[in-house]
């Protein structure tokens, strides 16, 4: 989906104790002597650079003349940080300010217009980023989850203490010597997701974009580090939204409601936000993953995001 005249630049970003690797999306006829509004894109829980937050929704801003920047999460895609597949609100939240410093520290960029779009659990992050960070002058949240809420419900059989007394067994079996446990968070297959009675539309969709073709990368492993994924079970994306969320917010969903709940976070975060200009977008007919890729849904929610930017920043 990139446009032939959008150069793509990859970087390495000064994190907390290692680099974070980002994708710089340039617009055409991009002109470093003058200053640009950036957009930052964060990826989906499990998702890395390349696949929505790049190759959609980066691409497309950088035909619309903003500067796009994809990150990947710390412990995650291509960026430093050990053990891997560590899913921890800290340091995804974190993340957030760091590419902000890289930003302000270059000469094209307008750092009074930095915005950050971010997908499904992405979102959630960059919500709390949000909140924490006032360089950051607008938040667009597509298909918008919160895993600590997640990691409370389902993502724990609905049983944290239990969870989290199998989190502290596993990192006392590891400090011991015993080698990680690295969960997939999805079924091999669609397949085998029907045929184990998983008939979820978010796991059965999410199954078919990241372990086919259609959306999968080898550095997208959407796996958890079960002994580090404690933190999730404490930590809520939405906490103090009625107080600390002030910018400009467009929130877009689908209608189609599944279990990594999108449509009901997103009413949730419409609902709790301080923003005084916020606005919903609620897709009719649309899932949670038809927003990562598919060319009616995320062109629908770009309609609203780019003239949402050009306002805002």
């Amino acid at each position: 989906m990139t446009d032939a005249n959008t150069t793509i630049t990859p970087v390495k970003i000064p994190g907390v104790a290692w680099d974070l690797a980002a994708d710089i999306y340039f617009p055409a006829n991009f002109d470093e002597a003058l200053k640009y509004p950036v957009v930052i894109t964060a990826h989906p829980t499990g998702s890395d650079k390349e696949q929505t937050s790049g190759n959609v929704y980066g691409a497309a801003l950088a035909k619309e003349g903003f500067v796009a920047i994809a990150f990947d999460a710390s412990f995650q895609g291509e960026s430093g940080g050990e053990p891997r597949f560590v899913e921890d609100p800290g340091f995804r939240v974190g993340d957030f300010s760091f590419v902000v410093d890289y930003l302000v520290a270059q000469p094209w960029v307008d750092e009074d217009k930095i915005g950050v779009l971010a997908i499904c659990g992405g979102a959630g992050y960059a919500v709390a980023a949000t909140m924490i960070d006032r360089r950051i002058k607008a938040l667009t949240t597509i298909a918008g989850s919160n895993v600590g809420r997640l990691m409370r419900e389902g993502f724990s059989n609905y049983d944290p203490i239990a969870m989290l007394e199998a989190v502290a067994a596993q990192r006392t079996a590891e400090a011991r010597g015993q080698a990680e446990q690295i969960n997939d968070l999805l079924p091999p297959t669609v397949e085998f997701a029907k045929e184990n009675g998983l008939t979820d539309i978010d796991v059965l969709e999410a199954t078919e974009y990241y372990k086919t073709p259609r959306g999968q990368h080898d550095r997208a492993c959407t796996s958890f580090n079960f002994a580090r994924q404690g933190a999730l079970a404490t930590w809520d994306a939405y906490d103090h939204a009625e107080t600390f969320l002030t910018q400009p917010l467009l929130i877009v969903i689908g209608d189609k409601p599944g279990a990594f709940a999108s449509y009901r976070l997103g009413m949730e975060l419409y609902g709790r936000a301080a923003s005084k200009e916020k606005d919903l977008l609620v897709l009719p007919g649309v899932s949670h993953y038809d927003l990562y890729d598919q060319p009616e849904a995320t062109g629908k929610a770009l309609e609203a995001a780019v003239p949402f930017f050009h306002k805002h920043l």
